[in-house]
């Protein structure tokens, strides 16, 4: 009985040792904490165009390569000049221009879609990274301005080239309020 005992306090301090020792952080465990750390940190500074012209499906995964080393700072063209020096001091690298492989830097735009060419086909809807058009099949489609990141990967599937590009401040889809006269009414007298 003694024996027993002395077996199961045995096992029971095996037990207890064994799950400190899963709480203790590992290196391993802790250099991916401090990566993921790192990748949220430079996924935060790039455009988030989600546009995949840095060779990366989106940002993240760019973010994600960044952070292990995998891939170089000059590589996203909607981010420009700024996002290079702000990527260079994040990660205490020299600045570097950019690739010579990568798009050239483009002022910002955004979609916008003729609606009078549109055939409703929702290849853009499908291609839009950002969900930023709306419409349904066999119906006219439309950008939302303001959540379009400009990254031009609507433009391709479009089989009536019914999208093009304009600068943010051109994009206004709303329609202008009407201008009418109001005119003073007198009030009646009171008799």
């Amino acid at each position: 009985m003694m024996l027993t005992l002395r077996i199961l306090l045995l096992l029971l301090a095996l037990a207890l040792l064994a799950k400190l020792l899963r709480k203790l952080p590992t290196p391993v465990k802790a250099q991916a904490e401090e990566a993921d750390a790192l990748a949220r940190r430079i996924d935060a500074i790039l455009p988030q165009t989600q546009c995949g012209q840095c060779g990366h499906p989106g940002c993240q995964p760019y973010a994600e390569a960044l952070a292990s080393g995998q891939d170089s700072i000059n590589r996203c063209p909607p981010g420009g000049e700024e996002g290079i020096h702000k990527l260079a001091a994040l990660l205490h690298v020299d600045y570097q221009p950019f690739a010579p492989d990568t798009p050239p830097h483009k002022a910002k735009a955004v979609a916008i879609i003729d609606e009078r060419t549109c055939i409703g086909c929702t290849l853009c809807i499908q291609a839009c990274p950002v969900d930023a058009i709306l419409g349904s099949a066999k119906q006219m489609h439309t950008v939302l301005a303001d959540e379009c990141t400009g990254c031009e990967l609507c433009l391709s599937p479009c089989p009536v080239d019914c999208i093009s590009m304009r600068p943010p401040e051109q994009a206004d889809w709303r329609w202008g309020y009407p201008v009418i006269a109001i005119k003073a009414v007198k009030p009646e007298s009171a008799a």
